[in-house]
């Protein structure tokens, strides 16, 4: 493998750099509660996710349906292993203050919420990544909506809350004073450059062999099951760690919110962005977010020009204009927006000199 340029990795860091200067720039001229900022903020969380989810379906070509189940254990790990020992009482009011008598710091608890993740997917991964294609898929959408439905389950309440909602744990606003928008900025940032340290390692190279050919990648003497597993553990980490900095996003906390469509919005966010591309995924992530959650927010609202009622404009049409959107894009670029190549990686093409053509 080629070792990257120096003045490409200095562009990279600065590149890095500007944006999360541009982020909170916004927030300090648009405000917190702009929909700018909500954007951003929801679009570096959905970042994460979807390069967690790329790694496994793009890079190792292993076809999973069970990010939301990992979000969802991620994201309570780190709730209930936040909320204040004096406010618990208030929170599981209905199982006597609840049973954990332990309380962490946010980033202790968003670290243990990737592990927890983790340990699920590892014990998940030793049945199912010996199925293949669409039988792993509805495997792991089965894992997804199982652990669902025992978050909810009345006998765990005095640990997850039962079907009620958890609140009161650290959020952006809290953990960072001043700025809402880096903490998710920097989080998401730090654990996306990982992922590109391991998709550019050789255990990455043994992951992109797999997805070619199963075969040949045996044949090469690669452990097939163990790097599968080791592929959807790393990919549950982050999985978790992305549920984790959703809960703070939101400043509340059910299951019922993390359903399989979940799953799919993220599954189409990797699709658009490009099926192997780390930087596709991004780039689709805040498209996505902006598309469905502002732009597009206009449409739903009843429309009157000199008391003629606009036809169609109303509650849901955003949604269907969103699907066609998102048709046109899966039509005329089916390889997504970046395919498998990378902004940093993109060629500039070069003026070819112009030949002059002399007479005999």
């Amino acid at each position: 493998m080629k070792k990257q340029p120096l003045w490409k990795t200095l562009c990279c860091v600065a590149g890095v750099a500007i944006i999360f200067f541009l982020a909170w720039l916004a927030e300090e001229t648009q405000g917190a509660s702009s929909m700018l900022v909500t954007v951003l903020k929801k679009g570096a969380v959905y970042a994460l996710i979807a390069v967690s989810m790329n790694l496994l379906n793009g890079f190792t070509g292993l076809f999973s349906l069970g990010q939301a189940g990992f979000m969802l254990v991620g994201a309570y790990t780190y709730a209930v292993l936040t909320i204040p020992l004096a406010k618990r009482q208030a929170v599981y009011q209905y199982y006597a203050g609840g049973c954990i008598t332990v309380e962490v710091n946010f980033i202790v608890a968003l670290v243990l919420a990737g592990v927890v993740a983790a340990i699920f997917a590892a014990l998940i991964g030793l049945p199912v990544l010996r199925l293949k294609s669409d039988y792993l898929a509805i495997a792991t959408l089965g894992f997804a909506e199982i652990i669902r439905a025992i978050v909810q389950w009345d006998s765990l309440g005095p640990i997850t809350n039962g079907s009620n909602l958890l609140k009161t744990y650290p959020t952006f606003k809290t953990v960072m004073s001043g700025s809402t928008v880096l903490f998710p900025f920097i989080v998401s940032g730090i654990c996306i450059g990982i992922i590109l340290l391991l998709i550019n390692s050789t255990y990455g190279r043994a992951f992109k062999a797999i997805r070619d050919d199963e075969i040949a990648a045996e044949a090469m003497g690669i452990n097939l099951f163990h790097h599968k597993q080791m592929s959807f553990v790393i990919s549950s980490f982050f999985a978790g760690v992305g549920g984790a900095l959703l809960a703070m996003y939101q400043g509340s906390l059910q299951a019922n919110a993390f359903k399989s469509s979940m799953t799919y919005e993220i599954l189409l966010i990797v699709v658009i962005g490009g099926m192997g591309s780390v930087s596709g995924s991004v780039i689709a992530s805040f498209l996505f977010i902006a598309c469905s959650e502002w732009w597009l927010r206009f449409l739903d609202n009843v429309t009157y020009i000199n008391d003629f009622q606009v036809p169609l404009l109303g509650s849901g049409f955003r949604m269907v204009v969103f699907s066609v959107v998102i048709m046109i894009v899966v039509l005329f670029f089916r390889q997504g927006l970046m395919g498998d190549r990378e902004l940093w990686n993109l060629k500039i093409p070069k003026r070819k000199a112009k030949q002059e053509v002399t007479k005999a």
